[in-house]
């Protein structure tokens, strides 16, 4: 395999010398390498973008002037022009570059956190603009040298100037982006056509660059070599899949059969750029399970902790009561998962690194779900530690369209050793079989019977005494505001089919409502219907699950039938969805926006370019993309940056650590905004230079271990707060 680092000099013709000194010397060469691009890293980061751009410029004319001068050789003129190529988009993308940065902090969440969107874009042009400095530094140390490998450092320079050139294109859509938002506000401001153009233009753009010779030159070191052979590995899969269809098939030795796009990164790069032009969400679907094969899945486990329990249970769809935050003695029936396929179990894993009291009772034995050899005899020889105080619900990645909890269960186990609590993952169903919002009913219905039955999984049961604070289990650590949300969250998942339907022109047949959920009812007509209190004074944070539930016996007559409630679903008025904060200083608004030139407020969305640049785009044609104004689209249980203010200040305190190179960073900023200009207590820390899904790459390099501990720092945060002050 062709690393994308710089190679160790080689020489043409071996010196007569033994193989043991020959290997010496090599070995040498290699660590002096290192140590001189170590080196080289440390100065690049700790240059600014001016003086990084002026060498690179500077030491592009000296090789291009070198390489002119050799004779007409194809090589040499090869050279030349890649380096003058280099020159000419250094001087291009250099401008907007700056004009980022000098923005970029206008969009941040605060000046202790600064990231978003366009500084990440920034930094990923920066690391390009330092492998070309390293790559011409080097070429003008070496280029007399009869051990240089011209060839090698060709290919080197002309797939980083491809990079240069694409990333120059994200720039100027960036920037166009920046004349069209104001700050603060990373996303459109509601026009879908401009939204329809930009992602239009950027599925043409030629992509293969990214994938091939550079893949991963943005990310920390040691996670390149992991993405390489995940990129060898999509590759090959998807030439397995085509010829299959269905995936059906494919196996863990699919990832490896191809070799020859491990030894050739340009054909893989215009391989990726082809394959992924037409794959399905099945495909994908399909390649993110792979890693849940026999042998994968093992190597993953052996890396990881070692726990006591880990066990797939299947919860049974019957519906059971549950008491009210307020006051106990009064109860709400949650009622099983019921959107398009009917009532069915919900799968769960319980993890825990000790066995604990509960844990290994004939009840929770029952509901076991047998996924091959299980060893009961450890556990029963094995010595019960007390209930926990604590209990963890997760909630696996995958899009909700693949993986299950198994995928995610080597550092669910390390939460488990580190945090001393137990682990509850939900195994929801998934989608396309199981759409929207069947996974969201299936989290909140395992949420609840975790609550109920938390002593079965090893978590202590409550005093529960104060009343106007505490409930069964561990619904006592959550304020009563999030379980008004959750009621919510029951509420939209159940009605949104029918909901859809009436905003899609049919006329849907109002039903009655079952006796046995009065509370789904009341919680709608609250909390999204009615932001008033029931005196039109109390907001929805003071109104308590005690005063909706009294309110739905006494006001009966007056409630919406939840089946055709299109508007409980969305505000009554549009200003009650403000997820493009306002800027705290509109004066400093004004200023920013004067700093564009009259120029670049006049270009055009689909003409980002300035003239003379052309970016590479897609051999395989336009991709159609469509852009249509859905229901789900508007769902505020579709995105949490859709629900209305009055939604989300019933939330608890909420932390958020994002990846500075990750897509739904800007998302995560934006979320973090909302909720702290909502007056809610939130954190939001962003870790560099590692990809999205880091957690699943815990053990892999230093860098992941300490991004994976402040997540655990995190949770360990909200387990054990600090105590307060004394008085």
């Amino acid at each position: 395999m062709e690393s994308s680092e710089e190679a160790e000099p080689a020489g043409a013709v071996e010196a007569p010398a033994s193989k043991r000194a020959k290997e010496g010397s090599k070995n040498r060469s290699r660590q002096r390498w290192r140590k001189g691009k170590a080196k080289a890293s440390r100065l690049t980061r700790n240059m600014d973008l001016h003086t990084m751009t002026q060498s690179l410029v500077t030491l592009a004319e000296d090789n291009m002037a070198f390489f002119s001068s050799q004779g007409p050789g194809e090589t040499a003129r090869r050279l030349a022009a890649v380096f003058a190529g280099v020159r000419e988009q250094v001087l291009g993308v250099e401008p907007t570059l700056g004009r980022l940065l000098g923005m970029a902090h206008l969009f941040d969440l605060d000046a202790e956190t600064p990231a978003n969107g366009y500084r990440s874009l920034v930094h990923t042009a920066r690391c390009c603009l330092a492998h070309l400095l390293h790559k011409s530094r080097y070429v003008a140390s070496n280029r007399r040298s009869i051990f240089f490998r011209t060839s090698h450092n060709l290919a080197e320079l002309e797939a980083y100037l491809g990079t240069l050139t694409q990333l120059r294109a994200l720039v100027c859509y960036a920037q166009c982006l920046l004349t069209i938002n104001r700050p603060g506000r990373l996303f459109f401001e509601g026009d879908e056509r401009l939204s329809a153009e930009f992602l239009q233009e950027y599925a043409t753009l030629y992509k293969g660059c990214f994938y091939g010779r550079c893949l991963g030159f943005q990310f920390t070191p040691a996670i390149r070599p992991f993405l390489q052979t995940i990129c060898i590995g999509l590759v090959s899969f998807g030439e397995h899949y085509k010829r299959n269809e269905t995936g059906l098939g494919v196996t863990a030795s699919s990832l490896f059969t191809s070799g020859r796009f491990a030894i050739d990164p340009e054909l893989r790069g215009a391989e990726f750029e082809r394959i992924i032009q037409n794959l399905d969400v099945h495909f994908w679907k399909a390649f993110w399970n792979i890693t849940e094969i026999e042998v994968l899945s093992s190597l993953a486990n052996m890396t990881s902790a070692t726990v006591r329990v880990s066990r797939l249970l299947s919860l049974p769809p019957e519906a059971f009561e549950m008491p009210l935050t307020t006051d106990p003695t009064l109860t709400v029936t949650i009622s099983p998962p019921l959107a398009h396929t009917g009532p069915g179990p919900v799968l769960v894993r319980l993890i825990s690194y000790d066995l604990r009291e509960g844990q290994d009772s004939e009840e929770l034995s029952s509901l076991t779900k047998s996924e091959g050899q299980w060893t009961r005899e450890l556990w029963q020889r094995a010595q019960q530690a007390p209930r926990s105080r604590s209990l963890i619900v997760h909630f696996h990645g995958g899009g909700f369209v693949a993986q299950t909890s198994k995928s995610h269960e080597p550092y669910l186990k390390s939460w488990a050793q580190e945090l001393g609590a137990p682990i509850l993952s939900i195994d929801y169903s998934l989608a396309p079989e199981a759409p929207f919002p069947r996974a969201l009913e299936e989290c909140f219905f395992a949420y609840c019977w975790a609550v109920k039955h938390c002593a079965l999984l090893g978590t202590e049961t409550e005093d529960h005494s104060d009343s106007d604070q505490k409930a069964l289990g561990v619904m006592g650590l959550v304020r009563r505001d999030t379980a008004l949300l959750l009621r919510d969250l029951r509420l939209s998942a159940s009605s949104w089919l029918n909901s859809f339907l009436e905003l899609s022109g049919r006329k849907s047949q109002k039903t009655s409502q079952p006796v046995a959920e009065p509370m789904r009812r009341s919680v709608s007509e609250a909390a999204l219907a009615q932001p008033e209190g029931p005196l039109g004074t109390d907001s929805l944070k003071n109104l308590t699950l005690k005063d909706l539930s009294r309110r739905s016996s006494s006001d009966t007559s007056d409630t919406p039938d939840m089946s055709l409630s299109a508007e409980t679903l969305v505000p009554s008025k549009p200003s009650d969805i403000n997820f493009l904060v306002k800027p705290e200083d509109p004066l400093e608004e004004v200023e920013a926006r004067n700093e564009l030139s009259a120029k670049d407020r006049g270009r055009g969305a689909l003409d980002p370019f300035p003239k003379g640049f052309r970016p590479r785009r897609s051999s395989q044609g336009a991709t159609r993309m469509p852009f249509h104004s859905l229901p789900i689209v508007s769902n505020p249980f579709v995105s949490p940056l859709l629900a209305p203010d009055h939604m989300l200040k019933t939330l608890p305190p909420v932390h958020i650590v994002a990846c500075a190179l990750d897509p739904m960073l800007d998302d995560s900023v934006m979320f973090a905004r909302r909720l702290r200009s909502l007056g809610k207590p939130v954190t939001l820390r962003v870790v560099e230079d590692l990809p999205h899904g880091f957690l699943t790459l815990a053990a892999l390099c230093r860098e992941t271990r300490q991004a994976t501990e402040l997540c655990v720092e995190r949770i360990r945060l909200i387990l054990t707060p600090p105590a307060a002050p004394p008085v």
